[in-house]
């Protein structure tokens, strides 16, 4: 199925600013495009919140999903929290360049990447402009939960949604005001109330409604599952009743002499902790079963409709969750690859069935893909690739070997959702580099880690004191050019 649209003029997304242009200019169709190539497939995005690698294999729609299409073994975030990373997502762009780097102004947060502009950036923007039907159902960004304080935001509407299904403090799954296009719909506490069969109900009719009027669409679900405190479905709430939270090396580490200062306090984990662990983990298992269940169910939607083979299914989570290692109670915030290493799967025309890639891919990648997807030629100040010639099999060139994460902390807002526990994990601002072999830490305050993850997988031993000094000064200037790049010279760092 061709994959690329016919010329649409002046289409703004992925960071489009004026006189910044790479390729056709800001958002402009693919040059070359013919008649025949003029067809534009749908996508269908389905986001997850605190969502890492253990819990695929309780996913059977999910791992029929790898089989139909390709896994990106090195996926990584730009940063291990809800907010930044769903904006990096929208844009395209790192959280320095977005200025959204944490859930709550005035570093972050919904009014934060209204106020900077990101609205008029985002992919959804783009693929409207371009002819796209565009539907967000779920949540958006934290902060933009209607009350007292924020009125404003109770039935506002962000530019480049022709559907919007959203509520901002969903994590209970329950009692919850959702904007259906500027209208307000209250949720109680009935079994039908239950956020995610909500949402599926909705998505399905947006699916079918846009099937129905012959345009091309992009449907972007964004659940709230399995995020803390994670709550299933009634049909789910008492399955999985023996299992625990994977016993890796790194679970409850023996000795953590060799981390940084904030870690190197924590105690060992005691039975009564790790007993909340295993509890944590069951309720993750049964909380991503409605989303698994979506899934399949969009799947069937879709390909009723006759639309299978001219749609993509991209699978992905916003960060990633530890659970027991390091010592660390339930959590993220961290640079280890327990918080930054998660799913991206993708399937789709012209996307080979069952394939592994092991190049480089972060979420600034998203928007551009999408938008190329969409025919559109990303703009010269995104600092994502587009994945498209990856899905597509192509040997690309000069392809990155290197991710970037970077972070804000420590956290002690107690009104956020993503506040740490006390021994959850709350590290000091830091920025690091992931390569293919290596995880390269700096902190703030000076503390410094390093990982030979050929031999040391589980990240058990830094070697920031014996770190060969060439190579320590080659990863510093990594990591230099990361902090301060935007558009180009963030893709032209390897």
């Amino acid at each position: 199925m061709a994959a690329f649209a016919a010329a649409v003029l002046l289409l703004a997304g992925c960071g489009a600013s004026g006189g910044d242009r790479r390729g056709g200019g800001k958002g402009a169709p693919k040059p070359g495009v013919t008649a025949a190539q003029a067809k534009k497939p749908n996508i269908v995005y389905v986001l997850t919140d605190d969502l890492d690698w253990d819990l695929v294999k309780y996913m059977p729609n999910v791992k029929r999903l790898q089989q139909r299409g390709m896994t990106f073994s090195n996926y990584f975030v730009a940063d291990t929290l809800c907010c930044p990373s769903r904006a990096t997502i929208l844009t395209g762009k790192y959280p320095h360049n977005t200025g959204v780097r944490s859930n709550d102004p005035p570093t972050g947060g919904f009014d934060v990447f209204n106020s900077n502009g990101n609205e008029q950036q985002t992919f959804s923007v783009a693929l409207q402009k371009a002819g796209y039907n565009t539907a967000l159902m779920g949540k958006y960004l934290n902060g933009y939960e209607p009350n007292q304080r924020q009125g404003a935001t109770r039935t506002y509407v962000p530019p480049g949604w022709t559907e919007w299904q959203v509520t901002g403090l969903g994590y209970g799954m329950y009692n919850y005001d959702l904007n259906g296009n500027g209208t307000i719909t209250h949720h109680g506490r009935k079994p039908g109330d239950y956020l995610n069969t909500v949402v599926s109900d909705k998505s399905v009719d947006f699916v079918n409604r846009s099937a129905a009027a012959g345009q091309p669409f992009m449907l972007e679900v964004s659940t709230f599952s399995p995020h803390s405190p994670a709550v299933a479905a009634p049909e789910d709430s008492h399955s999985f009743g023996n299992l625990k939270a994977p016993r890796t090396p790194g679970f409850n580490e023996p000795d953590i002499s060799d981390k940084p200062g904030w870690l190197r306090k924590y105690p060992r984990l005691r039975p009564r902790q790790i007993k909340a662990i295993d509890e944590a983990y069951r309720q993750r298992v049964r909380a991503v079963q409605s989303v698994d269940r979506m899934i399949g169910r969009l799947q069937q939607t879709v390909d009723a409709k006759g639309l299978g083979n001219d749609t993509y299914f991209v699978f992905n989570s916003d960060n990633g969750y530890h659970l027991g290692q390091h010592r660390l109670e339930e959590g993220k915030l961290t640079a280890y690859d327990t918080d930054i290493r998660v799913p991206l799967i993708v399937a789709g025309p012209g996307v080979k069935p069952g394939t592994t890639e092991a190049r480089f891919a972060q979420n600034t990648d998203l928007c551009p893909t999408f938008e190329e997807l969409a025919g559109l030629t990303p703009p010269a100040n995104t600092d994502g690739r587009s994945l498209v010639p990856l899905l597509h099999g192509a040997q690309v060139p000069d392809w990155r070997i290197s991710a970037f994460i970077e972070h804000l902390g420590p956290k002690f807002n107690k009104y956020d959702p993503d506040l740490p526990k006390k021994y959850g994990g709350n590290p000091p601002t830091y920025s690091a580099v992931r390569t293919a072999s290596e995880l390269y830490v700096e902190y703030e305050n000076g503390d410094r880690e390093y990982y030979d993850l050929s031999r040391d997988p589980y990240e058990l031993g830094s070697l920031a004191a014996q770190m060969p000094p060439a190579r320590q000064t080659e990863l510093q200037g990594v990591l230099d050019g990361y902090r301060t790049c935007s558009g180009a010279s963030c893709r032209s760092i390897r």
